[in-house]
């Protein structure tokens, strides 16, 4: 009975270590391939998994308070011509706004 028993229990902790290691997998890619991969779980499955810890941890960064922003490229709103972050370190300030500006 015993034997049975820890059979099942690891059966269920394997399963549980591959279904989180596959979120977390799925939360390194871009915001659309992880759109369609949760499009597919079930919502029971969310409650047993740690979702905000690995959000947290794939998602977070590594920037910290304090340090410069890192460069990046930026198309113009009339597509023309690219913005670099860095042409405009020590001239003066920038704000960065994501989200939906309509």
């Amino acid at each position: 009975m015993k034997r049975n028993l820890f059979r099942v229990v690891a059966a269920l902790a394997a399963v549980w270590v591959l279904l989180t290691a596959a979120l977390y997998g799925a939360m390194r890619q871009t915001p659309d391939a992880f759109g369609r991969f949760m499009k597919h779980v079930p919502l029971p499955f969310m409650l047993v998994l740690p979702f905000e810890t690995l959000w947290n941890r794939a998602r977070g960064g590594r920037v910290q308070a304090g340090d410069a922003a890192p460069d990046f490229n930026l198309p113009t709103l009339d597509h023309a011509s690219q913005v670099r972050l860095s042409s405009f370190r020590g001239s003066r300030p920038v704000a960065l706004v994501f989200g939906s500006y309509t």
